[in-house]
């Protein structure tokens, strides 16, 4: 999609620290990314890098590039347009005014195509004349290197720049800890100047004619810190998701997903067969255990084999010892994975720094998800040879699990015993992500409502796979989660003037955090829920204080905290509206399927206003008050979880629930202006299966595994 240009972009010291000397994030909303795992570029929206904020290339958390702007004639053309690519591709339009005849309109015309590589950057420069006579013309580019590692980015850091050194053809900077990186040109450039960090050609051309210039910009040596993540291998043959509806906004969010979580795939160099997705450009591009598993467990219905290589990556890391500097307990998966320690100057509530180790497991819920995840997969019809090696990893999962509930009062919580990590360990892991109805920060140890939803549900899906594969321990593991609902039950619930609802935490004091938060949400569908509790989950989902219209607000417009554009006190985050629509999907009932219909519409209305390329989050504000959707400025874009809510909406429209081990697919279609025709390309084990919805609820299923019923519910 092409995107037209309107206000020239804002200098970057400007725009990314106008709070004067106080350090702030970078902003990304303005910035374009282009990305491969674990490579990627951040451009202002005409393609150039300019110095100051988060724009350069990268590769593994490494920013080589801190600066690479190209002039003609000594001055910077006039961008015209920019068109996103597939992940990795970028194209840039832009006008010389200052070049040829003098009259108002400009003669050439200079296209910018950028590919991001694992291990670098790929630039083509084609200038095209319309000028009637020749012309004469010099081209530039302007370039320095920092090697600034991401966290010192993402904190507002302004690293001292390398020295260049200039070469035939070339230019080189080297830090014998942070790697070298080589830029090289092509055709020879007829100047290269090693201190100023720059090159040029003197160009020709004729009327009429188009010349071409290319750089390449290469990590040629990693440095004493060395490689932990790489790209992973490119798949062959293979078909992505098709869907035909009435609102095509569905496809074109659909089309860009798939492009953008291609270009998410990752490998630890330690286990490359083994793919999983990155988190997201530009701060998380590496292996997020919570992250990392709801991608892939969104994105189940397009196959198993991304769950299982997440699965067998984190299982490799599993937590063995106690460790209050790294957060690893026995059973513990994995919060996340870096190159190398990472401090964080910003934003601790408490006045200290943050400094996270290269593997972090500061995570309270990324263990019960592991579990949900292989429980899913073995449902989708994974291989049960490959589900069974896992088995181990599941056990050692659900003995953290009952070590957690026997240690903090009947409950899984958390608390940062290290003193420099995360305050907050559940997904909104923001200093004030929790917080009272009256605005008051909870204090830990905190056991979130939705935590307690996913250890239900993983110990009931536990019990599942034991049974399922002649192991022991199923009958404790059902009474445990019984134990907990019974515990929840008696504890959570709190009541305003409309009603009863779930509190989103217990703190420190076992008093239940009173807000109304998009936390309900994930407990539908756990299981830890009544019936009639889902209904007054779905009442509040369905009702303004927490639906924008463009999505689920993480935080009540009623409560005295909310901002619309907080992290996690009032923003909409995609992932967390796209797990309460599935939530609201399968519980039935009037309202809560109106609820989903709903989220389902306010979703494809953000993805259309970020041109598909759905962001980590953006504002909470109301959408019958403000049509324009505010972009949150250091959002991550793409985001692995936000790209896969498209496969939600999806499975959503579909009621899609697979059982294939038992035999049987349930399918239960949404009504929603939507209107779903068909879906293709659903992987069922390793059937490719098709849906086509009739006009009168009627469905066709082609390709489904031999002896599997289809069950189809009004």
């Amino acid at each position: 999609m092409s995107v037209d240009h309107r206000d020239p972009p804002e200098a970057g010291p400007a725009q990314d620290n106008p709070g004067g000397d106080r350090p702030q994030q970078p902003r990304l909303n303005r910035l374009v990314a282009s990305f491969v795992a674990p490579a990627l570029c951040l451009s202002d929206e005409d393609g150039q890098i300019r110095p100051g904020g988060a724009g350069g290339v990268f590769v593994e958390d490494r920013r080589l590039l801190s600066e690479l702007v190209l002039e003609v004639d000594g001055a910077e053309p006039s961008p015209l347009s920019y068109e996103l690519g597939g992940g990795a591709e970028n194209r840039f339009e832009a006008a010389c005014f200052n070049l040829g005849t003098a009259a108002p309109d400009p003669t050439v015309v200079v296209t910018r195509r950028r590919r991001v590589r694992p291990d670098g950057l790929d630039e083509q420069y084609v200038l095209r004349s319309y000028d009637r006579a020749p012309l004469s013309l010099v081209v530039g580019l302007r370039m320095a290197a920092d090697l600034a590692e991401m966290a010192d980015v993402k904190s507002g850091g302004r690293p001292d720049c390398l020295a260049a050194t200039g070469g035939a053809g070339s230019l080189q900077w080297s830090d014998e800890h942070r790697g070298t990186i080589v830029a090289t040109a092509s055709p020879a450039p007829t100047s290269v100047d090693g201190e100023e960090g720059s090159l040029s050609w003197s160009v020709e051309l004729a009327a009429g004619a188009q010349a071409t210039l290319e750089l390449k910009l290469r990590l040629v040596d990693a440095g004493t810190a060395g490689q932990i993540v790489c790209s992973a291998p490119p798949r062959n043959g293979t078909t992505g998701p098709v869907v035909e509806a009435q609102d095509r906004r569905l496809s074109l969010f659909l089309q860009r997903s798939v492009a953008d979580l291609e270009a998410l795939r990752l490998v630890t160099v330690d286990r490359p067969g083994d793919v999983f997705l990155a988190a997201g450009v530009p701060w998380f591009l590496t292996l997020f255990g919570r992250d990392s598993i709801w991608a892939a467990r969104m994105l189940l219905p397009f196959g198993t084999d991304l769950a299982l290589g997440t699965l067998r990556t984190l299982a490799h890391r599993q937590g063995r010892n106690d460790d209050l500097a790294t957060g690893e307990e026995p059973g513990k998966m994995l919060h996340e994975l870096r190159r190398s320690p990472s401090r964080h100057d910003l934003w601790q509530h408490d006045g200290s720094a943050l400094r996270l180790p290269p593997a972090y497991y500061g995570t309270v819920d990324a263990t019960l998800l592991w579990v949900l995840l292989l429980h899913d997969a073995w449902r989708y019809g994974a291989d049960e040879g490959q589900v069974r090696q896992l088995l181990g990893p599941m056990h050692s999962c659900l003995e953290w699990l009952s070590a957690s509930l026997a240690r903090r009062g009947g409950f899984v919580s958390y608390v940062d015993e290290s003193g420099h990590g995360l305050q907050n360990q559940g997904w909104k892991d923001s200093h004030d992500g929790i917080q009272f109805r009256d605005g008051r920060i909870a204090t830990a140890p905190l056991a979130l409502c939705e935590v307690q939803g996913y250890a239900y549900e993983a110990a009931v899906a536990g019990a599942a796979l034991l049974d399922a594969f002649d192991r022991p321990g199923s009958a404790q593991l059902l009474e445990l989660a019984d134990g907990l609902a019974t515990r929840f039950r008696s504890r959570y619930w709190v009541e305003d003037a409309e009603g009863h609802y779930p509190a989103v935490a217990l703190d420190a004091e076992g008093v239940p955090v009173d807000s109304l938060a998009s936390n309900i949400g994930h407990l539908l569908g756990t299981g830890l829920l009544k019936p009639d509790e889902e209904t007054l989950v779905a009442r509040r989902l369905a009702g303004p204080d927490l639906d924008s219209g463009f999505g689920l607000r993480t935080l009540a417009a009623s409560s005295t905290g909310f901002n619309p554009l907080s992290y996690h006190a009032g923003s909409v985050w995609a992932h967390d509206t796209a797990i309460a629509l599935a939530g609201l999907s399968r519980s039935g009932g009037d309202v809560a399927q109106a609820a989903a219909a709903s989220y389902i519409d306010g979703l494809l209305s953000a993805a259309e206003r970020f041109e598909h390329r759905m962001p980590e989050l953006y504002a909470g504000h109301q959408r019958d008050q403000l049509q324009l959707l505010d972009p949150y400025p250091a959002s991550c874009r793409p985001q692995a979880w936000s790209a896969a809510t498209s496969a939600v909406i999806v499975t959503s429209l579909l009621g899609l629930r697979p059982d294939i081990p038992a035999g049987v697919v349930h399918l239960a279609p949404l009504d929603c202006p939507v209107g779903l025709r068909s879906v293709g390309g659903i992987r069922l084990g390793q059937a490719p299966v098709s849906f086509r919805l009739g006009e009168h609820g009627g469905v066709e299923a082609a390709g489904l595994p031999g002896g599997t019923k289809l069950v189809v519910r009004d």
